[in-house]
């Protein structure tokens, strides 16, 4: 058989482990769509104003372009390079540039320029590097945009716009985001490894309980810190299965025990007189009682796998189990004629306490079956030939409940017996020399279980009271809606 071992987790092992843990992964992905939107928003903002900028600035020069166009045709080409020294000389001036024809420079604050920008007139498509007189800021070239205007004579104007802010405008903001994203990531690692630490550390506590409980230790369970969160609800929900199996298996294991033991004796029997009756001379007659005696051993163990099949065919089918109106009263009444012959030759007396009608809701056919296992223990355990038992069947109903009871005055059950003798097969020592199974208390309780109901045995003051306590169909909804 392959056994389950808990695994030695490295670190290697322990992050992917970790990576396999849906709330890590979902954190992960919620973290890349998080960081996707984040970059794809700055992106779009500083493009957005980027374009904005530029289109202001580009809207700026086409006016001071008209405007110096106007002082050309008032005042001349003087007059033209007159005003572009006198604003080139402005703090934070715009670009300024006027050539000759074939090229030079006339008037302006622009030192030079990239090759190939005053071969086309209009806008500039791009920014274009320059460089410009007067230069505090330490840098030999900046970028600007510009248009570029022709005048009749040949000579070309050029007025734009520095461009070197919103450029480092860009690179604050991508730097800002590079450490954000950074800063993201890290944070994310850390509340990974603090997190995922913690839970791997709880799911080790569960491979280790796991690996205990398959090695065949089935009163392990798993652990639970009591932080009501959803490590400590499955492991209540396991541990509850837990029970539920160890329990079951328990049953199982105890009724395997006694089904060994107690159909031993009657198979012995059986063999022991097939082997009597092989061995003797042959007798038609002594043939003829053996062969009687064996088919009411086969009838015993026939009736005890009955009841066995009765009390799992109750037990299974809860649910199926068909309920209707039934008048309790009738039913005892019939049980109590029925077993009255067997009492008065068990010299016992059979009485009925009982209302003239009862209706409750309830299997007819397993609450007989009850009433009648009840009556004939109390008939096989509880008689007394010395003297005259009395055996009682008592209906009652209240407080949401009906009740129905056996009771005697026999020798009873010592209490601390009380609840072995509800297990299956279970006899007491004095009644081991009587027939029967052992099932037909445990018959009974299943029944009362099927119901929604107990069994409960007391003292009769003398003798015994065993009685099936069934709540109402009313009591039991509410029971239910409350849960």
């Amino acid at each position: 058989m392959q056994r389950f071992r808990p695994f030695n987790l490295g670190r290697m092992g322990r992050f992917r482990s970790l990576m396999r843990m849906t709330a890590v992964r979902l954190s992960a992905v919620y973290f890349l769509l998080f960081a996707i939107c984040a970059v794809v928003l700055v992106v779009y903002v500083t493009a957005t104003a980027s374009t904005i900028v530029e289109d202001q600035s580009r809207r700026a020069i086409s006016e001071e372009l008209s405007d110096l166009a106007q002082v050309y045709q008032q005042s001349g080409i003087v007059g033209l390079v007159r005003t572009i020294d006198r604003r080139s000389r402005q703090p934070g001036a715009s670009l300024y540039l006027v050539t000759d024809p074939v090229g030079r420079i006339i008037a302006g604050n622009v030192e030079s320029l990239q090759a190939g920008v005053l071969d086309d007139q209009g806008p500039t498509p791009d920014a274009f590097s320059y460089e410009r007189y007067a230069d505090d800021t330490g840098r030999r070239y900046h970028l600007a945009i510009a248009e570029v205007v022709s005048l009749p004579n040949g000579m070309r104007i050029l007025v734009g716009r520095d461009q070197s802010e919103q450029v480092r405008f860009r690179g604050v903001v991508q730097s800002a985001l590079i450490l954000a994203l950074a800063l993201m990531g890290v944070a994310a690692l850390i509340a990974w490894f603090v997190v995922g630490r913690s839970a791997l550390k709880r799911l080790d506590g569960v491979t280790a309980s796991s690996a205990r409980i398959l090695s065949g230790d089935l009163s392990e369970r798993l652990p639970v810190t009591g932080a009501g969160d959803e490590f400590d609800r499955l492991s209540d929900n396991l541990n509850t299965l837990l029970a539920r199996v160890s329990l079951l298996q328990e049953g199982l294991q105890q009724v395997s025990d006694n089904i060994a033991h107690d159909l031993r004796t009657p198979l012995t029997r059986l063999r022991t007189r097939a082997e009597g009756a092989l061995a003797a001379p042959p007798d038609v007659g002594e043939a003829r009682e053996a062969m009687e005696q064996m088919i009411a051993e086969c009838d015993q163990m026939i009736r005890t796998f009955d009841a066995l099949l009765m009390i799992s065919r109750v037990e299974a089918g809860s649910d199926q189990v068909i309920k209707s109106p039934i008048d309790l009263a009738a039913i005892a009444a019939d049980v109590v004629d029925l077993y009255e012959p067997l009492a008065e030759d068990a010299n016992a007396e059979l009485l009925l306490d009982a209302p003239s009608s009862l209706t409750v809701v309830a299997s007819r056919e397993l609450i007989a079956q009850a009433l009648s296992n009840l009556v004939d223990n109390a008939l096989k355990y509880a008689t007394d030939p010395e003297r005259k038992i009395r055996i009682r069947v008592t209906l009652s109903e209240g407080d949401g409940a009906w009740s129905l009871a056996v009771s005697d005055d026999g020798p009873g059950i010592p209490r601390e017996k009380r609840e072995r003798v509800l297990e299956r097969f279970y006899r007491l020592d004095q009644s081991r020399s009587m027939p029967g199974s052992g099932l037909g208390l445990s018959l009974v309780q299943a029944i009362a279980r099927v119901h929604g109901g107990r069994l409960v045995l007391d003292d009769a003051g003398p003798g015994l009271t065993v009685r099936l306590d069934v709540p109402t169909e009313e009591r039991q909804g509410s029971g239910r809606g409350d849960g």
